[in-house]
């Protein structure tokens, strides 16, 4: 005779959600210079200048510094890359490199990071500024539709 099953609230998976983010946009103001050991491509510096203005730049570290020389290492040898094998090859250490430091939108889900959107943006700007935004819809028994003429 099989062992009683256990309550089902014991056995049941609660699929919790460990951290969910939401990330705002960065301050430029912080991004640090690109390292001169390299003679970096302007495509090369464009990126980094990209990663670190970008919002997920917010939750690196600073050990992950050196996670974004390895990434924009990576993206100016693809860039370089004088044959095809070059090229695929620095692309698949950059596609590494991305997912490390959630730059790509898989990465982001697998991580839990939402980029936020423009209109949370401006939510969060009107509640700072203490205004909200529903408070510039017409009022319900309003009809914006009564100024309106026919014109002949």
């Amino acid at each position: 005779m099989p062992a009683p099953k256990k309550h089902p609230s014991t056995r049941a998976r609660r699929n919790k959600t460990a951290g969910a983010r939401t990330l705002a946009a960065v301050n430029e103001a912080g991004i640090p210079a690109v390292p001169d050991w390299v003679q970096w491509t302007d495509a090369a510096v464009s990126y980094w200048d990209d990663m670190w203005s970008s919002e997920m730049s917010s939750e690196w570290l600073e050990s992950d510094y050196h996670n974004v020389v390895m990434c924009t290492a990576a993206y100016n040898d693809f860039v370089t890359g004088e044959t095809a094998k070059d090229r695929k090859d620095a692309m698949a250490e950059l596609r590494l490199q991305r997912k490390d430091l959630g730059l790509s939108p898989m990465a982001r889900r697998s991580l839990e990071w939402a980029v936020e959107s423009a209109e949370q943006a401006k939510e969060r700007g009107a509640v700072r500024r203490g205004t909200s935004s529903a408070s510039r819809q017409p009022k319900r028994g309003e009809d914006p539709r009564s100024v309106l003429q026919a014109v002949n």
